[in-house]
């Protein structure tokens, strides 16, 4: 009985996908379509057209899973312990010096042999 009432879900979810995917093509139809009316009015019906697909793909499975992801992720962020100003700019600081540094060198080794090249070829 349990797994009848899971094909019937996946049937489901078949179907709602199969309604956003024709919001997304109605969208991109409907943009084409009108494109020689006002950028602000397409604008707001794609965002429209969107919002709603999101609102549809959310009640599936896989849109519920993806709604569970983000809010972990959410609460994971919370817990990152973020650098102070003066730790960001000292390692920016760091950063800039070292990748300086190498470019330094590279052009010095790439004038070097250039130079090598230049003397054998005259």
């Amino acid at each position: 009985m349990e797994s009848s009432s899971r094909e019937a879900a996946t049937r489901f979810d078949t179907a709602k996908w199969v309604v956003v995917i024709a919001l997304v093509a109605a969208g991109v139809a409907g943009n084409h379509y009108y494109g020689g009316e006002s950028l602000l009015y397409r604008v707001l019906a794609l965002v429209a057209l969107a919002l709603i697909a999101g609102a549809v793909a959310l009640q599936t499975a896989k849109g519920r899973q993806l709604a569970r992801i983000m809010r972990e992720a959410k609460v994971e962020i919370r817990k990152v312990v973020w650098p102070t100003r003066q730790e960001l700019l000292q390692t920016t600081a760091i950063v800039l010096g070292f990748v300086l540094l190498v470019a330094l060198i590279l052009w010095g080794m790439d004038s070097l042999v250039a130079w090598i090249v230049s003397s054998l070829i005259g």
